[in-house]
Formats: C-alpha cells, sequence, structure tokens
C-alpha cells in the first residue's frame, strides 16, 4: 500500500532526524530514545536500527557519547546541529513543493 511505504520511509529510512531532533533537547541513552520515538512521534524502530544510526552518527561526529552510571549516553554535537538543520530545511522545501498553492 502506498501510504504504508511513505510512512516507512518517513520514519525508518530517516531516523537520523529523529534522533537528532530529540538530542537538540537534552542528552539521551539509547533505550530512552527509542522510548521518546514513541511516545512523541508514533512509532518504534527495531532496536538494533536504532543502535546502528546512532553508531553511524557517532562515527560521522554528529553525536557525542559518555558512559554515566553503566549508560552510554548521546549527545548532539555543533556539526549535529548543522545537518539536523540542512534536513529539515530540505523537509521544509519538499513539503512547500508537494502542496497546491492558492497561486497554482
Amino acid at each position: 500500500m502506498p501510504l504504508q511505504r511513505l510512512k516507512a520511509k518517513t520514519t525508518k529510512e530517516i531516523l537520523w532526524v529523529y534522533l537528532l531532533r530529540l538530542l537538540k533537547e537534552r542528552e539521551m541513552y539509547a533505550y530512552e530514545i527509542r522510548s521518546k520515538l514513541r511516545e512523541r512521534f508514533g512509532f518504534e524502530p527495531a532496536l538494533v536500527t536504532s543502535y546502528v544510526v546512532l553508531y553511524r552518527l557517532e562515527k560521522g561526529g554528529y553525536v557525542a557519547a559518555e558512559w554515566h552510571e553503566n549508560k552510554k549516553y548521546y549527545r548532539l554535537t555543533e556539526k549535529g546541529e548543522e545537518l539536523y538543520n540542512r534536513g529539515i530545511e530540505y523537509l521544509d522545501n519538499l513539503l512547500k513543493k508537494l502542496k497546491i498553492s492558492a497561486n497554482a
């Protein structure tokens, strides 16, 4: 079904945007991030998927991690903030192009 594919593509396929959005608020550990995804955005990616995306974001310098009390906490870096802003700008522009304007 087309709508189900669209939902999958705009959630799981761009999970990094959601993760960076949550980390803009405060640092969090991975399980907490997954819970917030479900609570805030209404979807829950597979456990492995979340860790893989966090690992890639950390490796790319978009998030940094520190261990506190046996939990690995992630925080947004300046580079991650820039990536988030560019991603949101892209999505905003895409939505503007997809919407029918009164002048069209």
